[in-house]
């Protein structure tokens, strides 16, 4: 029976170590990607403007709930090609779908946009 648990919690956390390592492996990626691709401005418009709420459950006594949410904006460019966008809050707020004018980005790094 003992045997049976260890050899168990063995395989739960190497998988759960092998999660972590994988997602730390593909944000360390993509950032390094970002930082070898070229700085871009082009001309779009904000087509769509969504956000992600996430809720966290915390305490084993007493017991609170946070919520953070992550901000995302989909532009399209003259070609029709679109691409979405992670940005801040603050950034976010100051965009409305049909604005036109100049976005910089840097791989899939929302940089800037300025209204034209």
């Amino acid at each position: 029976m003992f045997g049976m648990f260890s050899i168990m919690f063995t395989l739960v956390f190497l998988l759960v170590l092998g999660v972590f390592i994988a997602t730390a492996v593909r944000g360390i990626s993509q950032w390094n990607k970002n930082n070898h691709s070229p700085r871009l401005t082009v001309p779009a418009t904000v087509v769509a403007k969504r956000t992600n709420v996430s809720h966290h459950h915390h305490g084993t006594g007493v017991h609170h709930t946070t919520h953070s949410t992550t901000y995302y904006v989909t532009f399209q460019v003259e070609s029709g090609d679109r691409m979405e966008l992670h940005m801040t809050g603050p950034e976010f707020g100051m965009l409305v779908e049909g604005d036109k004018g100049l976005l910089s980005f840097q791989g899939t790094r929302y940089l800037d946009f300025q209204r034209q």
